[in-house]
């Protein structure tokens, strides 16, 4: 359905996202309900078809009365938006800023990017200043030259130009990455306007042994030019070389710092009421905080590396030509946050750039600007070209000529501090130190196959297969079907983000249960399997195009008025909710070629957080759930996860389904 807005259609050469048709969310919610019905007729519950029935009245009920009222009320909503009914007025309020829960886990994603191999083996003691190494340095200042270098070709158009709809999308989505950061208030927080014109606009800032700075890495505008000039690598690097140094002799003199940083951990409103009290104290506080706000990015300079000890496991996770399963869950859990560097960083800022003293290095950000598609972009930029060796000889020749008072451009950001928020600090550190100890995170390398085996082979889309996967793992771990939310961009409209994509079908169902039937033919398996994919290929294409259910149902139950009295049976239904209980939470992004792994928490205390790369030859899973619930299990649903990938490929190795597949594409 068109927009009746009287504003622009096409802005930028993308469309507005619709108010989609109401009859068609309707069918397409009940479609939804149907596994779920059938599941309860099955475990002795009402029959499907009066349970069915009754819901299928409520919808129409609704359609014809106060649903009918709610849609045009969303329509007249819509014409008065500048972009669109649910970017400008709920999305990122509903699905963060009016979230509670601490950023730290529930909402922050992490990315473990690959060793850089172009970096010696490490240096000697000398070449350390508090415990940050020469070759930490340097790869955190490459790191930050690549990315910056990114932000500022693909905003000239020399990267993604607007000749195309990826393009423009991209250079919008970047632009929510720099320069803002989120602001805790009471209820709800707020995201700060974008700032790209100020002095701290040009500056990234630093958590060091949690003393913050900041580093200036573009130059002012040239005369006649509107644009500041990034800073070649090494003029950053001796930057941070300089704030290293200044932490050294901060400790050598017995100084330590308050670390302010672990209170941006913490529940919301806890925060919003301890940041209103820091800023209180004196307007440098204003000052620092605003800085870090308006700086482009955050830089946490770790003074060790994270190691857990190996332990036998007998989930068949890697190859021993890979690194140890211990290694990649010591890399992941650093980048999450551990107990012991969880006050080195502002959970606060989009993006977040993380290194440790092995040069390990990844990323962390705030959610709600945009989603972590777009930062993994731009990490994947920075870390496809390994640190240039030659750019740093010249500096390595004066490694030790000059002071931190020698080099311009880098300042302290030190907190004026009283003893309340020192013991809020404790305080925030204890309830982190639960919140990461409860987090059963880890990352499963599959390297049975890939992307390019599952679409040669089974001509099926790689996306939905390891959907299907997925469903059938979350079964052989649990016993019952949930409700499953995977990502789905809507990227092809003006200031579109995402949708709902409800993994959980009838197919879906039908599929998994003729997996764990004897009695069923491998044929019979796989023709359930690609009804399945077939099922959720289309859904994937509805929500893309704007046809999805939930960002609608969201906004139809807002545009109830309760003070009227207006409700409805239909979202008044316990079923309702349990649709949207997201227990198995489910994102895709790209191949992963240059990231270890990736993560988010799980949505339910009983659920998975799981973020998948499906690359030509392996897939990578990072998975999270919570310790504390004994319904779930990270290393028992990776396990779960490979007998899964097995049992699916070994119905598509069937010599029958081969024939049957081959002649088909004939």
């Amino acid at each position: 359905m068109r927009s009746t807005s009287s504003k622009p259609s096409r802005p930028f050469g993308r469309p507005r996202l619709p108010v989609p048709d109401l009859r068609k969310t309707l069918d397409r919610y009940l479609a939804s309900l149907e596994p779920l019905l059938l599941e309860d007729e099955v475990r002795n519950g009402t029959p499907f078809e009066a349970a069915y029935t009754l819901r299928h009245k409520w919808a129409d009920e609704f359609e014809r009365g106060i649903g009918r009222v709610c849609q045009e009320r969303l329509k007249a909503l819509d014409s008065a938006s500048p972009h669109n009914w649910l970017d400008d007025n709920f999305w990122t309020k509903k699905a963060y800023l009016e979230w509670r829960a601490p950023l730290l886990i529930n909402s922050n994603w992490w990315l473990a990017f690959h060793d850089d191999n172009l970096i010696p083996e490490a240096d000697g003691p000398s070449q350390n200043y508090a415990g940050i190494t020469k070759w930490q340095r340097r790869r955190a200042a490459w790191l930050l030259h690549r990315m910056l270098e990114f932000k500022d070709r693909v905003d000239i158009q020399e990267l993604h130009p607007d000749t195309t709809r990826t393009g423009i999308w991209l250079r919008d989505s970047v632009s929510q990455m720099f320069n803002l950061g989120r602001i805790p208030k009471h209820q709800c927080d707020i995201l700060s306007e974008p700032v790209r014109s100020s002095t701290a606009s040009r500056k990234v800032y630093i958590v060091v042994h949690d003393y913050f700075y900041s580093i200036t890495v573009y130059s002012p505008p040239a005369p006649g030019s509107t644009s500041p000039q990034l800073l070649n690598v090494v003029d950053i690097e001796q930057q941070i070389r300089a704030v290293v140094r200044d932490v050294e002799k901060r400790l050598s003199n017995g100084e330590r710092a308050t670390p302010i940083g672990v209170l941006s951990s913490d529940d919301r409103d806890r925060w919003a009421a301890n940041l209103t009290h820091l800023l209180s104290l004196s307007p440098k506080n204003q000052e620092i905080h605003q800085i870090i706000l308006e700086s482009l990015m955050g830089l946490s300079l770790d003074h060790a590396t994270h190691v857990i000890p190996s332990s036998p496991s007998s989930v068949p996770r890697i190859r021993s030509s890979q690194p140890s399963q211990s290694t990649l869950d010591s890399h992941l859990h650093a980048i999450r946050s551990t107990s012991t560097n969880v006050s080195n960083r502002f959970f606060d800022k989009p993006l977040t750039l993380i290194v440790d003293p092995s040069a390990q290095a990844g990323a962390m950000g705030e959610h709600s600007p945009c989603d972590a598609l777009v930062p993994s972009i731009v990490a994947e930029y920075g870390v496809i070209q390994g640190v240039d060796l030659n750019q740093f000889e010249e500096a390595a020749a004066l490694e030790g000529e000059f002071t931190a008072e020698d080099v311009p451009g880098w300042e302290r950001l030190d907190w004026v501090v009283d003893n309340y928020i020192r013991q809020e600090c404790v305080k925030a550190h204890e309830s982190a130190r639960k919140a990461i100890d409860n987090s059963d995170d880890s990352v499963l390398w599959f390297e049975g196959y890939g992307s390019d085996w599952i679409k040669a082979t089974t001509k099926l889309s790689p996306d939905a297969y390891i959907q299907m996967v997925l469903q059938l793992a979350w079964y052989k771990a649990r016993g019952e079907f949930t409700a499953t939310y995977e990502t789905a961009l809507t990227r092809m409209f003006h200031k579109g983000r995402t949708e709902t994509l409800r993994t959980l079908t009838k197919d879906s169902r039908r599929w998994v249960l003729s997996m764990l039937d004897p009695s069923c033919p491998p044929e019979k398996q796989y023709a359930n399997l690609k009804q399945a994919v077939q099922t959720h290929t289309s859904l994937t294409r509805e929500a893309a195009t704007g046809k999805g259910i939930d960002r609608h149902l969201l906004g139809l139950r807002l545009m109830l008025q309760p003070e009227k009295n207006e409700t409805t049976p239909l979202f008044n239904d316990p079923l309702f909710n349990t649709s949207s209980e997201w227990k198995l939470s489910t994102s895709g992004l790209s191949a992963g070629h240059l990231f270890r792994g990736t993560g988010f928490g799980a949505a339910y205390e009983d659920g998975y957080g799981i973020n998948y790369l499906a690359a030509p030859d392996m897939i990578k899973f990072g998975i999270e759930s919570k310790f504390s619930n004994p319904l779930t299990s990270t290393d028992g649903f990776m396990a779960a996860v490979v007998d899964a990938l097995h049992q699916t490929a070994s119905i598509c190795h069937s010599e029958n389904v081969q024939l049957s597949t081959l002649a088909s594409h004939l």
